[in-house]
């Protein structure tokens, strides 16, 4: 059996699609390579220069919950920027540390304002403008037990 040869053979006209469409695919993948490269004496994609990290945490008040929860640091390749991190934990860290130490402050004042009043028997929690609780207003004292025996 003899080999048999295809019935059609391709027609001069396929050919010439078939270049046609080569060649407009060859233009338009040359084209845009050079947009993207910059073939040009100009720059099409200008380089972006890299996000840096701008500290919005307030340096004239307090860290606050609003201002941890504004906290956005910038993005790299591969997660944040370990520099941009440890510099807002160390500013939170100063932040938190400061705050420990005045708690620690006004604590220790208020433990020695309250062993004075135990020793001197003043009232610590005595607003200003009101009188001494005497005694017998209390209910002890003789007059109490008196009125208690009759």
């Amino acid at each position: 059996m003899a080999r048999s040869e295809p019935d059609e053979v391709s027609a001069p006209g396929e050919m010439r699609v078939f270049w046609f469409l080569l060649l407009t695919m060859v233009v338009v993948v040359t084209a845009v390579t050079l947009a993207v490269v910059g073939g040009g004496g100009s720059a099409v994609l200008q380089d972006v220069p890299p996000e840096r990290f701008t500290d919005p945490l307030p340096t004239s008040r307090p860290v606050g919950r609003a201002d941890i929860e504004a906290l956005r640091l910038p993005m790299a390749a591969r997660g944040y920027r370990m520099a941009d991190v440890d510099e807002a934990l160390s500013r939170l860290g100063a932040e938190l540390a400061e705050r420990d130490a005045r708690i620690a402050e006004l604590e220790s004042t208020l433990a020695g304002a309250q062993a004075a009043a135990v020793t001197s028997g003043t009232d610590l929690f005595k607003q200003p403008g009101d009188r001494p609780v005497a005694s017998a207003d209390r209910g002890e004292g003789p007059d109490r037990a008196e009125e208690d025996g009759r």
